[in-house]
């Protein structure tokens, strides 16, 4: 795609229809690959077409009846029918029926036993499943799941708030584990989860944005740790934490709506990681999401702690108390 061609606007119609075209392309051999990813594609898809004020063009039945099978007898739910359950895969399935406004179609104290089940009670620690990998994406994901099912008290928020500051490292940043180098992703994660539980005073809000500011290139786009490219992805994991921290002024907008604009495909929708390369509904997700954070015109408003449309957030009664 040359300069010329890049887009300058949002092209919501082909967005639509992109997201909308994904559960039909079973001809294709990436979408079996995918396989295990395929819940993931539903939070992604449905949360981008509702901040395009699409929400009702995939149809509400069919998504929760999906969800739904998605669960297994412990309560956890796994990324496809028949696939092992996952903490991450369980935020993402209690985000959809939150948006569906459909929680009473699953037995939520079930899953409340699962997010309980999966914490080390010595460290405070959460594990993904019963492989026991630890990782602070896992931390945000049984807190921002238990935020919305209003079970906060199911687990020890104390432990799970030492093992997060645990991760915290000298330039203020996040890893995934004690000792591991910041990243833009584990940022949020740590971030969202202390916003949530009321603990963002024992963050350097100040050397921590800095850190995130600094992830912003020549192009406008966003890194997730020094010496990496630009990744559209980044446009959620820094900014959301920016917003979060209310610091987003802190890079320039006017650049980075740009190089998002330009990731766009101008003939069949979509955004991919950086212009030029091939779309996908991961980074569809967040490019929009990111423009929502950024103010873009026409745009539903994002929360930037639960990656869910602002007003589907207050209808569950959950205000931006937690923001700094």
């Amino acid at each position: 795609m040359t300069s010329i061609e890049k887009p300058n606007n949002l092209l919501v119609d082909l967005h639509v229809k992109y997201i909308q075209s994904l559960d039909t392309k079973k001809d294709d051999l990436e979408y079996w690959f995918t396989e295990h990813l395929r819940l993931s594609g539903v939070y992604w898809g449905l949360t981008a077409l509702d901040l395009l004020k699409n929400v009702n063009t995939l149809n509400r039945e069919d998504v929760v009846k999906y969800v739904v099978s998605c669960q297994h007898d412990n309560g956890g739910f796994s990324g496809h029918i028949g696939h092992d359950p996952h903490l991450t895969h369980t935020l993402y399935a209690v985000q959809i029926l939150v948006i569906e406004d459909a929680l009473d179609s699953v037995n939520t104290e079930k899953i409340v036993e699962y997010v309980k089940s999966r914490q080390d009670p010595q460290t405070g620690a959460f594990t993904g499943d019963e492989w026991e990998e630890i990782d602070t994406r896992f931390s945000y994901c049984a807190i921002s799941c238990l935020s919305l099912l209003k079970r906060l008290d199911a687990i020890d928020v104390k432990k799970a708030i030492e093992f997060i500051m645990l991760c915290k490292n000298f330039d203020g940043g996040f890893g995934n584990t004690p000792g591991a180098e910041s990243h833009a992703g584990q940022i949020f994660c740590c971030v969202g989860a202390l916003a949530i539980v009321n603990s963002l005073h024992l963050i350097d809000a100040d050397l921590l944005s800095w850190w995130l500011c600094e992830r912003q290139l020549k192009n406008g786009g966003l890194n997730g740790r020094p010496e990496k490219l630009e990744d559209i992805c980044y446009s959620w994991w820094v900014l959301s934490a920016l917003s979060i921290l209310g610091r987003l002024h802190w890079i320039n907008k006017e650049k980075l709506i740009e190089f998002i604009l330009a990731a766009q495909d101008p003939e069949s929708g979509g955004f991919a990681d950086r212009p030029g390369d091939m779309v996908d509904i991961f980074h569809t997700l967040f490019g929009i999401a990111g423009l929502s954070l950024l103010g873009y015109p026409d745009l539903k408003s994002v929360d930037p702690v639960y990656c869910l449309p602002k007003y589907v957030v207050q209808r569950i009664g959950l205000a931006e108390k937690y923001h700094i």
